[in-house]
């Protein structure tokens, strides 16, 4: 068996979901995405990034053919992936700090558009742009939306813009957007929105930036567009 640590929704969505064959969406060493039900999940080894969709293990590489479910387990390739302790991957509280904007403009530029608020209008606009499993756009929105759920401040105009769209970027970024819109992040998102303030944060940040070619970069700046719509009177979500 491959021993792995789940996060709440995905154990859930796996319990709940039907026996039979799961197409592979994505097979690398690091990881393997799988389609269950519509939703990306993901088996990654120790050097994979932690995506809130994935099952976590310690292995050092994967080499998988086939994946079934069965009684709510995902077997790859007749093995069965055994969840042995459930995660919470929800985003931390925002205490309300400030933090600086360096960097947006860049993103901005390599996606072509202007990223002053991001609106339903915006969202039309960025949700399937850039290259690769999860675009851009898609990450820039993926950190948007997480940290208007750290704060508890709600963005149903967007959130609804975002969920009319997800058929238009690939599974896996779909998913991604799915979990932040349920306040999901990534190890190194989570850790970010607790040090911003502190001393702590310039680390957190280049940490969260040097997740894989964009998506670090990605959540930081679409983290950084929400904490300046904040701490900006009158702009609304």
């Amino acid at each position: 068996m491959i021993p792995v640590s789940a996060p709440l929704r995905v154990h859930a969505h796996l319990r709940r979901s039907s026996d039979g064959p799961v197409r592979v969406v994505h097979r690398g060493r690091d990881a393997v995405y799988v389609d269950v039900g519509g939703r990306c999940v993901g088996v990654i080894g120790r050097r994979a990034t932690a995506v809130p969709c994935a099952l976590r293990s310690l292995a050092e590489s994967f080499d998988v053919g086939s994946a079934h479910l069965r009684d709510g387990v995902l077997h790859l390739d007749g093995v069965p992936v055994t969840v042995g302790r459930l995660l919470d991957v929800g985003v931390p509280p925002l205490a309300g700090a400030a933090s600086t904007l360096t960097g947006v403009e860049t993103v901005a530029e390599q996606l072509g558009i202007v990223l002053p608020v991001i609106t339903p209008a915006v969202v039309a606009r960025l949700i399937g742009r850039g290259d690769g499993l999860t675009p851009l756009g898609d990450d820039v929105l993926c950190g948007w939306i997480a940290v208007h759920r750290a704060a508890g401040v709600g963005t149903p105009a967007v959130d609804a813009a975002v969920r009319a769209r997800l058929s238009r970027t690939t599974l896996l970024s779909a998913s991604l957007l799915d979990c932040a819109l349920n306040g999901e992040v990534v190890p190194e998102f989570a850790v970010y929105v607790s040090a911003l303030g502190a001393p702590a944060e310039t680390d957190a940040a280049a940490a969260l930036a040097a997740i894989g070619h964009t998506s670090g970069s990605g959540l930081l700046h679409g983290a950084r567009l929400a904490l300046s719509a904040l701490h900006t009177p009158g702009v609304a979500a």
